[in-house]
């Protein structure tokens, strides 16, 4: 049979048992509600990078965006200056080429105008002027015979009668019978 001290021993182990197992129950409880604290703050930080994480993609679209309208800026600026360039090359030619022209003008002039040259332009200009003196003479004096030939007919037209004007013929140089 089971007698009193073997069943105080029992209990005693029981109510030990009960203990270590209270105390270790205590325990678990306090490591879950640790774990739970824990996993409620890792929940927290990851929500907290999940939206960091988020946010940088945003920042990387945006930064990318922006790098591409900065390279779209930069590929205008870089053709802009490219037709500047040309737009500049073009002109400096255009001057390069008048400024070769009026080169060559002021050798053609300086080769004409020398100083051994000089008496022969002189001659030249001499001839020529006294040439246009004598043609003006000639054509002054052809004038004057054409402005009495003039007043000498107005004077004839004035004394015949009006009916024998249209016979008469014209005595002008120039004038033909019809």
């Amino acid at each position: 049979m089971i007698t009193k001290n073997t069943l105080e021993s029992e209990i005693q182990e029981a109510t030990s048992v009960r203990d270590s197992m209270q105390k270790e129950l205590e325990t678990l409880l306090n490591e879950v509600y640790s774990l739970e604290g824990i996993q409620q703050e890792k929940e927290e930080l990851c929500q907290r990078l999940q939206f960091q994480c988020e946010e940088s993609e945003r920042n990387v679209v945006r930064q990318l965006n922006e790098n591409k309208k900065s390279k779209e800026l930069v590929e205008q600026y870089a053709c802009e200056i490219q037709e500047l360039k040309l737009k500049q090359r073009k002109q400096r030619m255009i001057f390069e080429n008048q400024l070769y022209q009026l080169i060559d003008q002021h050798k053609k002039l300086n080769s004409v105008f020398t100083q051994e040259r000089l008496p022969d332009e002189m001659a030249s200009a001499e001839n020529i002027k006294s040439q246009l003196s004598s043609v003006e003479e000639l054509k002054l004096v052809q004038l004057h015979d054409l402005a009495k030939a003039l007043e000498e007919m107005k004077n004839h037209n004035q004394s015949v009668p009006a009916e024998t004007r249209e016979d008469e013929t014209c005595m002008l140089p120039g004038c033909f019978k019809e």
